[in-house]
């Protein structure tokens, strides 16, 4: 049986929209073996297909179907600790587990390079997968079939407070909010601060990341679709946060906080204990080592 761990991830980080993010100490576990049916189980208790259309399983049979090898079946064991519709990457962590899980339950007939490709082109964009795969903070872009990307470790002294409401919302619903044509300006108003954010996460310019987190393509639009986000978003700035961001395609918020500041987390659950209560702020921090594979008995 093959173990593999994929950490949760935060994908755009404000300006990086659709070609930034970054890894988190928080993941999810898939135990997965082949065998002669489908057998699908979630041993957190959490909802999941336990079908053909679970996408672990149609993942995997990707790589299979790729590779000309019969898949007759799974047995496919579920740990889902990243929350799922929340922005959290829970979609990516399905789809590299599987093909990970395929590749490697196969001989490793694909190199990495091209996991994170199929990856990708499931997904529609590398932000999330890249990083998943490859821990740590990535920029990545797809062209001509590929995924470019470089991964860079971030600078230390950074913890991450990650806002999650008790309520979903859908990658579809969210994307569909942002239109189609945006003004010159805004594209050059992004492209400025995502690559101060690249640079200022790499080498600890913390007093960057407030502006650098600023966006004018797609938190504007997805802020209607998240009820008391925009509040949140202010709050975690006013609580002392470097920045604050939407996580991928929300609802979550996600506040990048020097380390030094031990007292950030409880303040965040002061407030809202008192303020939001359906919301729930939790710790984490960059995962460097990203999606790992073992041997289990």
């Amino acid at each position: 049986m093959i173990s593999i761990k994929v950490p949760a991830t935060s994908a755009n980080m404000g300006s990086g929209f659709d070609s930034i993010g970054i890894a988190f100490t928080l993941s999810n576990e898939v135990h997965m073996e082949e065998s002669d049916r489908v057998d699908i189980t979630c041993a957190t208790g959490h909802d999941v297909p336990a079908d053909e259309t679970n996408l672990i399983f149609q993942c995997a049979k990707k790589v299979y179907d790729i590779c000309g090898k019969p898949l007759y079946g799974l047995k496919i064991v579920e740990h889902c600790n990243i929350p799922q519709t929340r922005g959290l990457g829970s979609s990516s962590a399905c789809t590299v587990a599987g093909l990970l899980g395929a590749n490697e339950l196969l001989g490793k007939p694909m190199s990495q390079q091209n996991i994170i490709d199929l990856a990708a082109s499931i997904e529609g964009h590398p932000d999330n997968v890249a990083p998943a795969i490859l821990g740590g903070f990535v920029a990545a872009l797809q062209e001509y079939g590929k995924v470019w990307h470089v991964r860079v470790p971030i600078y230390g002294r950074l913890d991450f407070v990650v806002f999650i409401p008790n309520y979903e919302l859908k990658t579809e619903k969210s994307r569909a909010a942002i239109p189609k044509t945006i003004p010159h300006g805004d594209a050059v108003f992004n492209l400025a601060r995502a690559a101060l954010l690249a640079g200022s996460l790499v080498t600890g310019d913390l007093q960057n990341i407030g502006v650098a987190v600023g966006d004018r393509l797609h938190q504007p639009y997805r802020f209607e679709l998240i009820p008391g986000g925009h509040d949140i978003m202010q709050a975690a700035k006013g609580l002392g946060a470097l920045g604050a961001y939407i996580s991928g395609a929300g609802p979550s918020i996600v506040a990048i906080v020097d380390s030094t500041d031990k007292t950030y987390l409880m303040r965040a659950q002061m407030y809202c204990e008192k303020r939001y209560p359906d919301w729930k702020p939790i710790l984490l921090r960059c995962d460097e080592q990203g999606a790992l594979l073992e041997h289990v008995s």
